[in-house]
């Protein structure tokens, strides 16, 4: 598991990242590229020393924990895949993760749905 993907684990457990049944907790699968394009668009991602923007062009940036976060993502059969590099380091490349949304927050979970979750706030 990248360094990263641990430190939105961290920020779910220490920032989230444990996942029962979310869809008992109030969230709602996000299953279709534009609906996910429409929630992130101008908005910023945070959640315990990390401020991330998924932007529309399909890159990432940021940063986490003093470092420059930077990445690419795309949309592929209801998963948000990405490639992700924290300070220089690439970070459990080409994860696909289940995305689902509750009000101001959003989840990633790794592995299409089946590893760790993060959840953070959309702002």
């Amino acid at each position: 598991m990248g360094r990263l993907v641990k430190l939105f684990t961290l920020s779910t457990a220490v920032a989230g990242l444990f996942a029962t049944t979310s869809l008992a907790e109030g969230f709602e699968r996000i299953e279709e590229e534009l609906n996910f394009v429409s929630l992130m668009k101008d908005r910023n991602l945070r959640r315990f020393g990390i401020r991330i923007q998924v932007q529309d062009n399909g890159q990432i940036q940021g940063r986490a924990f003093g470092q420059s976060v930077t990445g690419a993502w795309d949309w592929n059969g209801g998963f948000f895949c990405r490639d992700l590099f924290w300070g220089g380091k690439e970070l459990d490349a080409d994860n696909c993760q289940l995305v689902e949304v509750m009000g101001n927050t959003i989840r990633f979970t790794s592995d299409m749905g089946s590893g760790d979750s993060a959840d953070l706030s959309i702002e």
